[in-house]
This record gives structure tokens, C-alpha cells and sequence, in this order.
């Protein structure tokens, strides 16, 4: 026999769900709106926007933001200072955002970020570590990843207490990231009487094969006992390839994204085996979330995500907390949560504070991952290792055994 009562209620649901959805219809439930500051080109953006919709899918089924749905709406900052700034300000006075989550491009997130501080909208990033991001005394600008002079913090660890070479030479792209991250290196070596062989930057314009020979060439002979390399995916293919080809002798450190890619591997091949690299995320990491977060996206995508869309999964967890924290949508207000942030996500631990030259900034230990038989392990702290670190087996570098 069917129940009236659960046949009348299911369909006061479905009415009362049809109200809601309908504008005008008297009855509304207003979303709370996310601007996100997405640069379309840039080489992680689909695994970035990936990782958002992950995370919206779940806050929204478990109610949102105190009932309210959240909405995300996205703007194309092309990685210009032009297209960045209109984009921040179609987030917020067309779109409706209170607060901003994302900044990839570490050139261009100073000049969004600039402009969110000049609107007085919270911007929450996840992404670009230029130094210079936290030190400008913007008071609505919080970044959730390390900065880069920490991003190599596991790298040096390890250069110290197991691989203890006696020379390095740095090849960087000569952008604000790859500069901060090479000027970091240098001042490592200084630091610890590492003799610094050569420091070649290079021009991602010129990125053509008689132009790296010309760029590697100087370091054949008497190679460096390391060549470290803060480079992104398709160069850093190409350096490690042609590394391989000149029989340069070295140890090989990547310290920038291109090196962290799932497809990095694949695409270096052989050239890639024994290559460490600094990362910000591996999927062994004892957080809560963590491999959920990885075997969703893996299972969703069919692919490996790395640290960006974990940044980008976890930003958006850690706004939608502040959201139901926050005493209203005000700006100031959202602030004053985003001051009292500390939870622990799939990407690390977040708690924004002051140190240093740093205002608004979160900082924890990063890792160091290595190629090994044809997957990446992380080999670097002990405490999350998955395997222990390896020389190549040339006669040169098993002097650092």
C-alpha cells in the first residue's frame, strides 16, 4: 500500500526545490560567490580546476556555507598585468565575489594581488610564491603556500646531511620565481662553502635546441658534483635531456613545478632516473584528506594530480572554512577569520602568521622527491619517505657514499 503522507511529502520536496531553483518565484537561497583568478594557459590549470570542483562538490554536499550554496566564478588573468587586474575586478564588482582564491603566475599575482588589497577584497593563494607577495604589508593578501626561498627547504636538508657535494652549478629561468629560486641557492652555497661552479639563467623565449647546447655546453669537462635547475615542464624536459646527451656528470635537482609534473617522467624518459626534486605535496603526507584527495582525483581524472591541484583542493576547503566562520561577509570580518585560520588539510597544515619579512604567510616542511624506476618516491624527510635516497652508479658521484 503507498504511504500518502511520504508520497505528499516527497512531493512538497520536489516542489519546495523547484521554488528555489526558479528567480522571482518568492522563495531564493543566494549563493555565497568565490572569485577564482585561473590563468587558462598556465600548465596546471585543468588539474587546478579539477581539484576546485572536488572540493566545491563536497562542501556543498555538506551544506555549504551555513545553508548557502557556494558558487565559484572564474576570470582569466591571461598572466598579464592588464588582463590580470580587469580580472580582478570582474570578480568583484560584476560577479560578486567577497573573496578571492588562486594567483598561479608569481609575476602577475603581484599585480592581482596589488589590486584585491586596493578593492579591500580578501585574496586567498594558493599557487604563485614569489617572495615578494607577503612582504608588501597588504592587509587582505594571505598565501597558503610556502614562499620561495622556503620552497627548496627539504633539498638543502638532504644536500647537507647525505649527498654533501662539493660543487653546484644553477640554471634558472630568468623570471621572478626562477631568480628568487636561484638567489636562494646561491646564498645556500655561500652559506656552506659549496663552491658555486656556474649560475646560467636562460630566457624562456629563446627555449630552442642550439640555444640550450650553447647554455649546457660550459659544463662539460669538469662537471659540477649537482646542477641544480628551477625550470617548468617543457624546458625542464628539454635541460635534463640535454644534460644526458653531453655526458655532463651530476647529480640532477629540480626546484620548480616542471619537475613535480606527472608528465615529467613520461616525457624525459630515461634521462629522468635518479633526478631529485623539491615538491610541496606527495600523496604519502599523514594529513587528514590527503590520499582520499588523491585516489578521488586519480579515479575521477585518470591521472596523477601533484602539489597544484592539492593547493588548489585545499585552498578552496580552507575559504569555505573561513566563510562559516566569518561573522559576515564583510571584508574586514572575513579577515579576522582568515587571522584565526589553523586546520589541518590535504595539502598540509594552514595557520597564517608574521615572521620574518612575512605578514599573512603559511609555512611548513617540504619534501624531496626521486625518480626511480620510472615513478617518483619521496625520499626525503625519513618521517614520510617511501624509499631511500640513491646515487646514480657513475664512478664520480659514489665518492659522496
Amino acid at each position: 500500500m503507498i504511504n500518502i503522507s511520504n508520497v505528499t511529502g516527497f512531493l512538497l520536496f520536489i516542489f519546495t526545490a523547484a521554488l528555489l531553483a526558479v528567480p522571482g518565484a518568492g522563495y531564493s537561497i543566494d549563493p555565497v560567490t568565490i572569485g577564482i583568478m585561473h590563468w587558462e594557459e598556465f600548465t596546471y590549470s585543468a588539474m587546478m580546476r579539477n581539484s576546485h570542483q572536488m572540493a566545491l562538490d563536497i562542501i556543498n554536499r555538506e551544506g555549504g556555507i551555513k545553508g548557502r550554496p557556494l558558487k565559484l566564478v572564474y576570470a582569466d588573468d591571461q598572466g598579464e598585468r592588464t588582463a590580470g587586474e580587469k580580472a580582478v575586478r570582474e570578480l568583484v564588482n560584476e560577479k560578486g565575489a567577497v573573496m578571492l582564491v588562486g594567483g598561479y603566475s608569481s609575476n602577475n599575482t603581484m599585480f592581482t594581488a596589488g589590486m584585491a588589497d586596493n578593492l579591500d577584497i580578501p585574496f586567498l593563494i594558493s599557487t604563485a610564491a614569489d617572495d615578494r607577495i607577503t612582504q608588501q604589508d597588504w592587509k587582505n593578501v594571505y598565501r597558503m603556500n610556502p614562499p620561495a626561498q622556503e620552497y627548496a627547504r627539504g633539498v638543502e636538508e638532504l644536500l647537507l646531511k647525505q649527498i654533501k657535494p662539493k660543487s653546484i652549478s644553477i640554471i634558472y629561468e630568468n623570471s621572478p620565481y626562477g631568480t628568487g629560486g636561484a638567489l636562494r641557492m646561491i646564498w645556500f652555497c655561500r652559506e656552506h662553502d659549496i663552491e658555486m661552479q656556474k649560475i646560467i639563467p636562460y630566457h624562456k623565449e629563446r627555449t630552442r635546441e642550439e640555444y640550450y647546447h650553447k647554455l649546457l655546453s660550459p659544463l662539460q669537462g669538469d662537471s659540477p658534483d649537482v646542477i641544480y635547475m628551477v625550470s617548468y615542464l617543457n624546458d625542464a624536459v628539454t635541460i635534463v635531456k640535454k644534460i644526458r646527451e653531453l655526458n655532463i656528470d651530476s647529480l640532477l635537482i629540480g626546484a620548480a613545478g616542471g619537475f613535480t609534473s606527472p608528465s615529467f617522467i613520461e616525457m624525459a624518459g630515461t634521462a629522468a632516473d635518479y633526478l631529485l626534486t623539491a615538491t610541496l605535496w606527495t600523496r604519502q603526507l599523514p594529513y587528514p584528506g590527503t590520499q582520499e584527495y588523491y585516489e578521488n582525483y586519480f579515479r575521477t581524472y585518470g591521472t596523477d594530480p601533484d602539489y597544484h591541484g592539492a593547493e588548489a583542493y585545499s585552498a578552496l576547503h580552507v575559504a569555505a572554512d573561513v566563510l562559516r566562520r566569518t561573522a559576515s561577509m564583510a571584508p574586514a570580518d572575513i579577515r579576522r577569520a582568515l587571522d584565526k585560520t589553523d586546520m589541518k588539510t590535504a595539502f598540509g597544515p594552514v595557520n597564517f602568521k608574521s615572521y620574518g619579512n612575512f605578514d599573512r604567510q603559511n609555512s611548513f616542511p617540504t619534501m624531496v622527491l626521486q625518480a626511480l624506476n620510472d615513478n617518483y618516491e619521496c625520499v626525503w624527510p625519513g618521517s614520510v619517505a617511501t624509499a631511500k635516497f640513491s646515487l646514480p652508479s657513475r664512478d664520480r658521484l659514489n665518492e659522496f657514499n
